[in-house]
């Protein structure tokens, strides 16, 4: 984090087809709130699952499950960074260093 914004990503896992780093190096730079909506986005875009797949069990596709996954997964990292004290803005409310 460096002014509100993803100055550094790094993906420990990814999905198999490869949607995680692309979607990743798009979000360097962006104010925080931005990036937790362009990550899910972004996986959505650069997955190759079938959007067509639906899954019976909670009826949403493998491409959109993918997205809710790694937004939680950049909301989680966030969080993560603000207990190392640095400030982070999440869903439009700011934290103070700690």
């Amino acid at each position: 984090m460096a002014g509100g914004r993803i100055a550094r990503i790094s993906v420990l896992k990814g999905a198999p087809c490869g949607a995680t780093w692309e979607a990743a190096a798009r979000i360097l730079n962006l104010p925080v709130a931005e990036a937790l909506v362009r990550i899910g986005l972004d996986v959505q875009y650069f997955c190759t699952a079938n959007p067509a797949g639906w899954d019976p069990i909670h009826g949403k596709s493998p491409v959109h499950v993918a997205g809710k996954i790694h937004q939680k997964a950049l909301t989680a990292a966030l969080g993560r960074t603000e207990d190392r004290g640095q400030k982070t803005e999440v869903r439009g409310q700011k934290t103070e260093d700690r």
